[in-house]
C-alpha cells in the first residue's frame, strides 16, 4: 500500500540544511514535509563545528536560547608546525556580534530544530526512517518524491523538492544534474579520545610535522575529535601496518594523547575514514527541484564550513521560496527563486572553497615548502588586521563589524 502526502515543499534530508530550511518555511506558513532516513538524531556526527556567522544566525532564529549550556564556545585557534607555535588567533578580539565559533553536538541542534518545527505543526511534517528512492516527474518537472519506509512506500507530492541529503546526495544523482567530483590528495582518519587535562578546552589545535597534519577539536562535553591525514586511498596500507602505525602517527603530532590513543583505540572499528573531495555543481536546480547544503557544494573539513554553509543556504532560500509561492508558486516562479538562491550563494561558497584548498596545499608542503609555510604563518601571526582579514573569508561573511569588540560573548559551559 502506498501512502500519499501533499505539501508545497518536500525536503529530502533532516540535517542542518534540511531542518533549518523546513523550520524557516513553516514559520512563513509554507507547508513542508521532511523525509529523514534515520529514525533518530542520537547518532555520531563529524560536523559539529559551527562558524561565528552561523552562531549569529542561530541566535537570530531563536535557537541559541534552546541550546543554552549544550555547546562549547571556542575562543582560540593555534597552529603548531615542527613543534613550534606559528599562528594563534584569539576570536574574542574580533569586532563582531558573535566572534566565536562553537562546538555544538548535531543531535542537540537537530532535536532543537525539530522541536521548533513541531511548534508549527500545521505546516511542518517530519517523516523519519524514510529513504528517497525516486523523483516524481510530470512533463520534465519534478513534482515530488517516492520514499521507502518500514510501513511501505510513501509518495510526497510537492511543487518544489529540495535535496538536502548531504555530500553523497542520492537526489542529486536522481536529478541528472551534471556535477564534477574533485578528489583531494588526502583522506582523513577520525577518532575520538578523552580530552587531555593539560589542554585548554576552548582552543582549536592544528599540528603539522612535515607533510603530516592533525586537527584536534574539543568536543562537548569532555572529548577531543582527532583527524589526521593519510594519502588518498591510503587506509588499506595504514591498516596493513597495524595499530602501532596509528599510535606512532599521533605520537609525532600530539604526544599528549599517546596514552589515551593506546587505551581507547583497540581496533580499527574505533576509527572512521572520511573521503576528502569537493563537488562542483554548475547548476543547482532544475524545474521543481533545488539542491542545497553539501548536495550543492561539498566542502572539506578545514575550518568547519559544511554546517556553516548549510545553515546560510537555508535562511537564504526560505524567503525566496515564500515569495515565489506568494506570487502563485508556478514552476517558472520557483525556478526563478532557485536561480536567485544560487546567484546569492555561489560566490560565498567559492570563497570558502578557495580558502580551504589553499590551506590544504599549505598543509601538504614539506622540505623547503614547509619552511615557506612556517614563514607565511608567522607573518600572519604578527599582524592582527591581517589575521582578521584572512579568517574573515571563512568566518565572517555575513556579520558586520561593530563599533565595539565583543569581548564578553554569550557564556556556554561544558556540562
Amino acid at each position: 500500500m502506498t501512502d500519499e502526502l501533499t505539501a508545497q515543499v518536500c525536503v529530502v534530508g533532516g540535517g542542518p540544511a534540511g531542518l533549518t530550511l523546513a523550520v524557516e518555511l513553516a514559520k512563513r506558513a509554507v507547508s513542508v514535509v521532511v523525509l529523514e532516513q534515520s529514525g533518530h538524531f542520537d547518532r555520531s556526527f563529524r560536523g559539529e563545528s559551527v562558524s561565528p556567522d552561523s552562531v549569529w544566525l542561530l541566535d537570530r532564529l531563536g535557537l541559541l536560547d534552546r541550546l543554552e549550556g549544550g555547546y562549547q564556545q571556542m575562543h582560540r585557534m593555534e597552529i603548531m608546525d615542527a613543534g613550534r607555535r606559528v599562528l594563534r588567533a584569539d576570536f574574542t578580539r574580533f569586532p563582531y556580534p558573535h566572534p566565536c565559533p562553537v562546538e555544538l553536538p548535531q543531535p542537540a541542534l537537530l532535536s532543537a530544530l525539530a522541536g521548533m518545527g513541531e511548534e508549527h505543526a500545521e505546516h511542518f511534517t517530519l517523516v523519519r526512517r524514510a529513504t528517497a528512492t525516486g523523483l516524481l516527474e510530470e512533463d520534465g518537472t519534478v513534482c515530488g518524491v517516492r520514499a521507502r519506509t518500514p510501513h511501505g512506500e510513501v509518495r510526497v507530492r510537492a511543487a518544489l523538492t529540495v535535496a538536502a541529503d548531504g555530500r553523497f546526495s542520492k537526489v542529486r544523482e536522481m536529478s541528472r544534474l551534471p556535477y564534477t567530483r574533485v578528489p583531494l590528495e588526502r583522506d582523513v582518519v577520525w577518532l575520538k579520545l578523552p580530552f587531555p587535562a593539560q589542554w585548554d578546552a576552548r582552543t582549536y589545535r592544528i599540528r603539522i610535522q612535515g607533510d603530516q597534519h592533525g586537527l584536534f577539536i574539543p568536543t562537548h562535553p569532555d572529548s577531543v575529535r582527532v583527524g589526521f591525514n593519510i594519502p588518498k586511498g591510503g587506509l588499506k596500507d595504514l591498516r596493513a601496518q597495524g595499530l602501532p602505525a596509528l599510535y606512532e602517527r599521533l605520537d609525532r603530532l600530539a604526544p599528549e594523547l599517546s596514552g589515551a590513543v593506546r587505551s581507547e583505540i583497540r581496533s580499527w572499528s574505533d576509527t572512521s575514514m572520511l573521503d576528502i573531495f569537493t563537488t562542483l555543481v554548475p547548476r543547482w536546480h532544475r524545474p521543481g527541484l533545488v539542491l542545497t547544503g553539501d548536495a550543492a557544494h561539498t566542502l572539506t573539513p578545514i575550518l568547519g564550513q559544511g554546517v556553516n554553509h548549510a545553515i546560510i543556504d537555508a535562511v537564504t532560500l526560505a524567503p525566496l521560496v515564500q515569495s515565489a509561492f506568494r506570487a502563485g508558486g508556478t514552476p517558472a516562479q520557483l525556478t526563478r527563486a532557485a536561480e536567485r538562491f544560487q546567484h546569492a550563494r555561489e560566490t560565498s561558497v567559492g570563497k570558502s572553497r578557495a580558502l580551504q584548498l589553499r590551506q590544504e596545499r599549505l598543509f601538504a608542503l614539506h622540505g623547503a615548502g614547509a619552511l615557506l609555510r612556517r614563514a607565511l604563518y608567522r607573518v600572519v601571526d604578527h599582524s592582527q588586521p591581517l589575521k582578521q582579514r584572512v579568517l574573515a573569508g571563512a568566518y565572517f561573511q555575513l556579520q558586520k563589524p561593530g563599533p565595539h569588540q565583543a569581548a564578553a560573548p554569550r557564556p556556554a559551559s561544558r556540562v
